[in-house]
């Protein structure tokens, strides 16, 4: 195919066309998205730990409560994502990806050759420090892409973290799938780290050209149509849930399943996930073909600031004092923040009742299944699954994570635009739902861990795209990329207090009391070795679900009104400023006007 003459909308050409075409789509907000979803498809390495958890606790002699310690120290790195927050302020987002390609590659490649044997036996520090370093390479990746994403496309937030998010979570049974392909299902788990160490790593580096702010260009018309193109990744995103979903089964119930089998499905795989590329090239064909518009091509935009200003006849008015005790000190305005909705500072939203109340929220509910996730392998053996359906119920989390999160992102932003339901009341929902899938745990339910992996991995991933859009809709996107990862640290506190200090414990209490050794690779068998940790976890989500509560209470009236007028206005004052050339009034006092010949901010002085 090749393409003609932009500004005529011709489609003949040759060579050139096609190249120029193809430097379109390469330079285009469609083919960031895109690159953001390969991006964030390799970045959810840490939500596959309960497979290769057991190559780690084998090979280096961990009892549980040491391993579960180790799973903290993945979620600290996982979640404290404050550097990368605070390094995104002040860089554009290829340096963070960089960092965070270099550190996974650091990390999982120093775990793979301690459990491999390759090097000498670490100690548990320095574990606990190499998987910190390679887990924290997801928040490089999310701050650098998915924060990125949300500032190109800010009236669909919600439905962007949840579809970038959503392949976050379909990630672990991506890796599940190319795993079993390259290196078979013999072993135990550790070839699995080599893989997490490489693939996120290239990819990153790949598209490190590509993710970049690139705001919509406001003569291009309203926003509404890039809905339909978020549905078509949607629809394609759901075919690869399903594909792996299916896999999973099939690969369950068929013994014996082939290398060659899983080269096939593995190259499937592939082309469903590189599928969405041809959404992206339709999108930009027809905007390149599009031929632009010749007041848009021709017209200069002139900004003019109604502010006050001294004629040179009127008499000269000095400043009015300010008196000494009328300056707001840094800490007065720490705790005098904007508006709900408006550009809060860091400092005002970490101190602001509201982020107390959501942090919370966040430490009962994504502590709790997140200890779940964790845990699933060990659950499995305990409660005498075998090792076949145990890794199924790893891929069955990181399916069902896929679809909390995309549900969560398309359904919140439905019921808020149509009903204005608040969103914090959805993430009371999903609070309340993840307490059923705790007690299916807690009481040993006969084949009760499919139906737990389901619920659990569903409402792991709900609760994501909703904290983060909550935070980006009460506190502004000025600061998003620090507030956005300041809000993922309630997940590895949550996971210290839920899965080391109380389910990490009661398990080694629970082994030593059947018998095993300190030391030594402990292993509980039966219900009684998560019943009492899971029922506690129980509490404290139900706890957390009663909390949120007060945020639906507290921001109910916010969420009544316009969430996203000001993102509109910008786009109209552009809109109607490029096709009328007729001055337009901003609510800051701003006005466009259009000028054939010159280009002026007027605020007393022309630039």
């Amino acid at each position: 195919m090749v393409f003609g003459n932009r500004a005529t909308g011709g489609v003949p050409g040759g060579g050139a066309g096609t190249m120029r075409f193809a430097l379109h789509v390469l330079r285009g907000r469609w083919f960031m998205f895109f690159a953001s979803i390969l991006i964030m498809a390799a970045a959810g390495g840490t939500y596959i730990f309960g497979i290769y958890s057991k190559a780690i606790k084998t090979s280096l002699g961990y009892d549980q409560q040491t391993l579960n310690t180790l799973s903290f120290f993945k979620d600290v790195g996982a979640n404290v994502g404050i550097l990368p927050g605070l390094i995104n302020e002040v860089t554009p987002p290829w340096v963070v990806l960089a960092c965070g390609a270099g550190m996974n590659l650091v990390g999982y490649l120093m775990i793979y050759l301690a459990v491999s044997g390759r090097t000498a036996r670490p100690p548990v520090w320095l574990m606990c420090l190499y998987i910190a370093i390679g887990a924290n390479s997801q928040s490089f990746a999310n701050t650098g892409a998915l924060v990125t994403a949300v500032k190109n496309f800010p009236e669909d937030r919600g439905v962007v973290l949840g579809l970038l998010k959503g392949f976050v979570g379909l990630s672990g049974a991506i890796f599940t799938q190319l795993y079993r392909a390259i290196y078979g299902t013999d072993n135990d788990g550790a070839e699995l780290v080599l893989l997490m160490a490489w693939l996120p790593a290239a990819i990153s580096l790949l598209f490190i050209p590509t993710i970049r702010i690139m705001p919509r260009n406001a003569a291009a018309g309203p926003a509404r149509g890039e809905r339909k193109v978020f549905f078509y990744f949607l629809y394609a995103s759901i075919v690869l849930a399903v594909y792996l979903l299916v896999m999973n089964v099939v690969e369950l119930e068929v013994l014996g399943f082939s290398k060659p089998a899983y080269y096939v499905t593995a190259t499937v795989l592939l082309l469903l996930i590189f599928f969405p590329i041809v959404i992206v090239v339709k999108k930009e064909l027809k905007t390149y073909l599009q031929p632009p518009s010749p007041t848009t091509a021709t017209s200069i935009v002139t900004i003019t600031v109604n502010e006050k200003t001294t004629h040179p006849s009127a008499p000269h008015e000095p400043p009015e004092p300010v008196a000494a005790d009328k300056a707001p000190t840094c800490f007065q305005d720490v705790f005098r923040p904007p508006t709900r909705g408006e550009d809060y500072t860091i400092l005002q939203a970490l101190f602001s009742v509201d982020m107390l109340v959501l942090f919370v929220a966040t430490i009962c509910g994504i502590g709790g299944t997140l200890t779940a996730i964790d845990n699933m392998g060990q659950i499995g053996q305990s409660l005498g699954y075998p090792q076949r359906s145990i890794s199924t119920f790893v891929s069955l989390v990181s399916i069902w994570n896929y679809a909390g999160r995309v549900v969560a992102g398309f359904a919140s932003e439905y019921v808020l635009a149509r009903y204005k339901v608040p969103r914090p009341l959805v993430l009371t929902v999903v609070l309340l739902l993840s307490c059923v899938g705790h007690a299916l745990i807690a009481f040993g339910v006969s084949n009760g861990l499919y139906a737990a992996s389901v619920i659990l991995g569903f409402c792991f991933g709900a609760q994501w795209p909703l904290l983060f859009a909550i935070i980006s809709e009460v506190f502004g996107l000025k600061y998003y990329s620090t507030l956005y990862n300041f809000g993922a640290v309630a997940s590895p506190v949550g996971s210290y207090i839920l899965n080391v200090r109380i389910t990490g414990r009661m398990y080694d209490r629970e082994a030593l009391r059947q018998g095993g050794r300190r030391g030594k690779d402990l292993t509980c068998i039966g219900v009684q070795c998560y019943k009492e940790s899971f029922l506690i976890i129980t509490g404290v989500t139900l706890l957390g679900a009663l909390v949120s509560l007060v945020l639906v209470w507290r921001t109910r009236k916010f969420y009544r009104g316009d969430l996203y007028g000001r993102f509109r206005e910008v786009g109209m004052v552009g809109a109607r400023g490029a096709d009328h050339g007729q001055g337009e009034s901003s609510s800051n006092g701003a006005s466009v006007t259009k000028d054939a010949s010159d280009e002026t901010v007027n605020n007393g002085n022309k630039v």
